[in-house]
C-alpha cells in the first residue's frame, strides 16, 4: 500500500479533521506541550495485521494540522522485522512502538486504532475463508460492499488476509447482473451490446441464477459466469456444463500452440459463509465472492498503551 497516495492522504486527513485531533481540548489543557511519551500498539487477540503503515503517515499529516506542536518535533515508529501487514500475531503481541510528543500520541490514538482495528478485522476474517479453501483451486473474492470512502483500505485489508480483489469500482470490468438483464431486455441483447462495446482485453461476465439463464449466457457468448444463489450441487452441475462449453469453443477456434486453452472463469456468490464455503470450492468454481468480508467483519481488538518517557536530570 502506498500510504502517500493522494486518495489515502486525503482519507487520513479527513479522519483526523473529523476527530478535531488538532483541537484536542482535554490533552491541550492537561499535558505538558514538551512531554515525550512512548505508545505501544498491542494485539488483544490473535489476528492478521493490516494497516500498520498508516501510523507514520497519520503523524506526518497531524504535524501539518497542529500548529501548536513544538517545532522540529521528532517521532519514531518501530516494529519488529517479523511484524508487517498480512502476518498472523498472537494475543498480547506488540505490533509497533511509537516515540513521539505525548500530545500528538494522545490526539492521534483513536484515529490510528480505528483504522487498524477495522482493517485488521477484515484481514482476520478473510484469512478464515482463505484457510477453508486450502487444497482447492478456489480463491475468495471481495465485493464492492465496502464502507463508503474506505474502499481502498478495505480491499487492501482483504489482500492482507489472503483474499483476492474483485472490481475496484464500476469502471473496472464488465459484470452484467440481473437488473441489467431485466432493463436491457434479456440476456441476448445485454450480452451482445457488452461484447460489441467493450474495450480490448475486457472480459464480459454475466450473473445467472438458473439453468435456463446459464444456457442463454453460454449461447450468446458470455466469457465469465457468476453463479448466484445456487446450492453447491447446482454449482457443480453448472461448472461441468461450462467446462463442456470451454471444450466446444476450443474445438471451434483452436488456440495456437503454446497458448493456454479456452477458459470461462466461474464464480459463486450468495449465501456463502464459513460453514459452507469449502463445499462451494469443492464444487469446482474458480472464485467465491463474499460480501461479508468487508461489510460484516468484526473489528479486531487492538489497543495502545502510552507511557511518559523517563526524564533525566
Amino acid at each position: 500500500m502506498d500510504w502517500k497516495n493522494r486518495r489515502i492522504d486525503a482519507l487520513l486527513e479527513q479522519a483526523l479533521t473529523e476527530d478535531k485531533a488538532a483541537s484536542d481540548t482535554t490533552t491541550n489543557l492537561t499535558i505538558d506541550p514538551d512531554l515525550r511519551a512512548t505508545g505501544t500498539i498491542l494485539a488483544r487477540q490473535e489476528l492478521i495485521v493490516a494497516g500498520l503503515g498508516c501510523t507514520a503517515r497519520i503523524f506526518e499529516i497531524f504535524g501539518r494540522l497542529d500548529s501548536r506542536l513544538p517545532a522540529q518535533t521528532r517521532y519514531e515508529v518501530v516494529s519488529h522485522p517479523e511484524i508487517f501487514d498480512g502476518v498472523r500475531v498472537r494475543n498480547g503481541q506488540a505490533l509497533a512502538v511509537i516515540r513521539h510528543n505525548a500530545r500528538a500520541l494522545l490526539s492521534c490514538e483513536r484515529v490510528i486504532l480505528n483504522l487498524m482495528q477495522h482493517m485488521s478485522g477484515i484481514a482476520t476474517f478473510t484469512r478464515q475463508f482463505a484457510d477453508e479453501l486450502q487444497g482447492t483451486k478456489a480463491h475468495v473474492l471481495d465485493t464492492r460492499k465496502t464502507v463508503p470512502g474506505l474502499r481502498m483500505l478495505d480491499k487492501y485489508a482483504v489482500l492482507c488476509g489472503g483474499g483476492t480483489n474483485h472490481r475496484l469500482d464500476l469502471s473496472d470490468g464488465i459484470l452484467i447482473k440481473n437488473n441489467h438483464i431485466s432493463l436491457g431486455r434479456g440476456v441476448e441483447k445485454t450480452l451482445t451490446r457488452a461484447l460489441a462495446g467493450r474495450k480490448p482485453g475486457q472480459r464480459v461476465q454475466i450473473e445467472v441464477r438458473t439453468t435456463t439463464e446459464l444456457e442463454d449466457a453460454l449461447k450468446y457468448g458470455a466469457e465469465a459466469i457468476l453463479l448466484d444463489n445456487m446450492t453447491p450441487e447446482q454449482v457443480k452441475a453448472a461448472v461441468e456444463r461450462i467446462k463442456a462449453e470451454e471444450a466446444r469453443r476450443e474445438e471451434l477456434n483452436p488456440r495456437p500452440l503454446g497458448e493456454k486453452p479456452y477458459w470461462i472463469p466461474t464464480e459463486a456468490s450468495g449465501g456463502i459463509v464459513l460453514e459452507n464455503v469449502r463445499a462451494y470450492a469443492l464444487a469446482g468454481v474458480d472464485f467465491i465472492s463474499v460480501g461479508a468480508l468487508t461489510h460484516s467483519a468484526k473489528a479486531a481488538d487492538i489497543s495502545m498503551r502510552i507511557t511518559a518517557e523517563q526524564r533525566h536530570p
